[in-house]
């Protein structure tokens, strides 16, 4: 029979109701709408092909006891932490019976609003106790389990994320980018033979790395400038902050979601110094870190009594008190007499991109753990603000310099 004729008695038979469902302290209560019908992937297609063996009828739906029968067949095919909560899912369904849809998506393991209520409904069947009072764990699970505290704010989250968790891939983003970033550092530090404030060096803005608004027509540089930076202690910061901060973001939310926020915040912080500060050039990651690390306290802030981790406020503070050091470095950097006048010190303005990134972008990132982002309404706005910012900045310095008859420093 053809699909798009079977499809239709499913979208008009499918309309789950919404799921309501407390959370692990039973103080707040949560409803989450079900989703429309999405488009059938391939991989969907051999889940449909058993769904319609229980269903001959072409309903749209099967009894939860027909969704048993067809896990403990097919169980073997799930990683089977997802197969116990389904099961449990099964076991709470209180209609008695499953729609095609959320079939589809909780077998495809969507990042859907169908799977987010089978992870809640199915988490609150599990008797398991509570992920931090679970005992006798190894070296590696008592990490995997730190790091769900110190970035889930939702406790069927971290247990979903600790029962899945299998450290493949690794936090390799972040990684790689921390050791080129160490890795240039010392390779200018050795040819330039010093370590503290090498930007004070006149060739230091010799390379190909840096962005200088003279060689603003050479687009690579609006991102290979967080290779460089000013000095050790602009390093170690930047380090330090992208290690204890992106490490664990990524460990959660994978490489793709960090990467790109990660990226997202260089770029912004080198265009919004080419719009605020036209005549300073740009080293150092901060864009990127600050994009990571504002997104994750926000999310700490607007999720204060969910987050978990020890000492929360006291390690705010010491997140906040790093970022206004490096921030105030960056400050004084800038307005410090230049050794090679009238080429102006680094600017600071890129902290600022990051942090508008990180509180926008990064905020509907971290906020949405197994759920996919372009079915959230705030990604696309978000989203649509950053083009428009972009494009913004391109026709700025195609035009600006020369409409404001600008006259930038010379390359040193």
């Amino acid at each position: 029979m053809d699909p798009r004729m079977r499809a239709r008695p499913r979208e008009a038979h499918a309309s789950p109701s919404p799921a309501v469902a407390a959370n692990a302290e039973g103080d707040a209560i949560e409803v989450l709408e079900s989703t429309d019908v999405l488009p059938m992937a391939p991989e969907d297609q051999h889940w449909k092909t058993l769904f319609d063996q229980f269903d001959p009828e072409n309903s749209g739906y099967i009894s939860t006891e027909q969704f048993r029968s067809l896990l403990n067949t097919h169980g073997s095919e799930l990683d089977p932490h997802k197969l116990a909560v389904l099961l449990a899912l099964a076991d709470s369904n209180a209609d008695g019976r499953i729609c095609y849809q959320d079939f589809v998506n909780l077998m495809s393991n969507k990042r859907s609003n169908s799977f987010r209520r089978a992870i809640l409904q199915g988490s609150r069947q599990r008797k398991s106790a509570a992920l931090l009072e679970e005992p006798g764990l190894g070296i590696s699970q008592r990490l995997v389990r730190h790091v769900a505290f110190e970035t889930l704010p939702r406790e069927m989250d971290r247990k979903w994320y600790y029962d899945s968790y299998t450290g493949c891939p690794p936090p390799w983003f972040i990684i790689v980018v921390t050791i080129v970033e160490v890795a240039v550092f010392v390779y200018y530090g050795l040819l330039l033979d010093r370590w503290v404030l090498q930007v004070s060096h006149p060739l230091y803005l010799r390379n190909p790395l840096v962005y200088h608004p003279q060689l603003r027509v050479q687009a690579w540089r609006y991102l290979s400038y967080i290779f460089m930076h000013a000095g050790i202690e602009h390093l170690s910061l930047n380090v330090l902050l992208q290690l204890l901060v992106g490490v664990p973001l990524e460990m959660v939310h994978g490489a793709l979601r960090i990467g790109f926020l990660y990226i997202s915040g260089v770029l912004a912080g080198s265009l919004a110094v080419s719009v605020a500060d036209m005549t300073a050039p740009v080293v150092g990651s901060s864009g990127g870190v600050y994009a990571l690390v504002s997104a994750h306290l926000a999310n700490i802030v607007m999720n204060w009594s969910g987050m978990k981790c020890h000492f929360k406020l006291l390690r705010m503070g010491a997140a906040l008190l790093c970022m206004s050091a490096e921030f105030g470095r960056a400050v004084w950097l800038r307005f410090y007499p230049s050794v090679y006048p009238p080429c102006p010190n680094p600017s600071f303005v890129a902290h600022l991109g990051g942090v508008a990134v990180g509180v926008t972008l990064g905020v509907v990132v971290l906020r949405n753990y197994e759920q996919r982002l372009q079915e959230q309404s705030l990604w696309w706005i978000f989203i649509f603000v950053y083009i428009v910012f972009v494009l913004f900045a391109v026709f700025w310095n195609i035009f600006a310099y020369s409409l404001l008859e600008l006259r930038l420093p010379p390359l040193p």
